[in-house]
């Protein structure tokens, strides 16, 4: 290895993202919103951050958890469902599974399910039992049914599952459902839920280089920052001061307001507080009625706590 390739493998960060699927555009916002810039032209495999020493590989999603556990990058962006998936097959050809798993993001919400043509009789997974099922999950689905002892043949099929009833492939699939659509087209209908997933941060298992932790101490709580952001609102509103405990008793997920006293009003203080859950109409109208007026929701872009 070269002075200069071991200076880089020392001192930058390296990232693997999905070049290309679901999680791709949250990830690369995600990124944004922490203040990484780099270049976004996808058909890179490598991208280096511009202002800060960070690596950036796309790569495709089921590739991402093998890069991790053998050490060739330091963090990766994933869906658990793909993430437990792939460390099932390596136990099985006896490769690395290690990693630490660092947080679960609020993007990337799917479920692994099983569905069936719409003319069958579903009566649970005792239904199934003997029939050839389509999947890009063959581990997820193998340990699902085999707690409730179904035997069946897996039919591995890395696109299009949902086609595979219609042309004789398979009597049932296993796949990643969203919205159903996709299902509803072709003549099937979702029966059971065996996994449901969303995108994950995950390490490598080994310490990191100092210049690399420093770089990853810095972006963590970032990142953890954007996700608080997003699921937070910043509430403001006029209300009574006899009424104060009452309306932070109804205020969802909320943390200590701040009260500010109103020029002239001697009754009426100014509420301000930080609520990290969806503050809902109903909620706004109770609020209403116990006298608050001038009620603004504002979203948050970005917090550091």
């Amino acid at each position: 290895m070269s002075i200069i390739d071991k200076d880089n493998k020392e001192k930058r960060l390296r990232i693997a993202i999905q070049k290309s699927g679901r999680l791709t555009d949250y990830t690369e916002k995600l990124f944004k919103n922490c203040g990484i810039k780099f270049n976004e032209n996808r058909d890179h495999l490598l991208a280096h951050a511009e202002n800060l020493p960070i690596d950036i590989l796309r790569v495709r999603d089921d590739d991402i958890p093998g890069l991790v556990m053998d050490h060739v990058v330091d963090l990766g962006i994933v869906g658990e469902n793909v993430l437990e998936e792939t460390t099932m097959q390596r136990q099985s050809d006896n490769l690395p599974t290690a990693y630490k798993r660092l947080m679960q993001l609020n993007y990337g919400d799917c479920r692994l399910s099983i569905a069936v043509p719409n003319e069958m009789e579903y009566e649970g997974l005792h239904s199934l039992q003997g029939f050839k099922i389509a999947t890009t999950y063959p581990h997820l689905l193998r340990r699902k049914l085999k707690e409730h002892n179904v035997n069946f043949k897996s039919v591995l099929l890395t696109g299009s599952v949902e086609v595979a009833p219609r042309a004789g492939l398979a009597d049932a699939i296993c796949d990643l459902v969203c919205t159903g659509a996709t299902l509803h087209a072709n003549g099937l209908k979702e029966v059971e839920t065996i996994y449901t997933s969303k995108a994950v941060l995950i390490c490598r298992d080994e310490e990191l280089y100092p210049e690399k932790q420093a770089i990853a101490d810095l972006i963590i709580p970032r990142i953890k920052g954007v996700m608080a952001a997003k699921e937070s609102k910043y509430i403001m509103m006029n209300a009574p001061k006899d009424k104060l405990s009452e309306i932070k008793a109804i205020l969802p997920g909320a943390e200590n307001p701040s009260i500010i006293e109103l020029e002239g009003s001697q009754d009426r203080v100014a509420l301000h507080v930080v609520s990290r859950e969806k503050l809902f109409w109903e909620t706004m109208e109770k609020l209403k009625s116990l006298g608050a007026t001038s009620i603004l929701v504002v979203p948050i872009e970005k917090m550091l706590d």
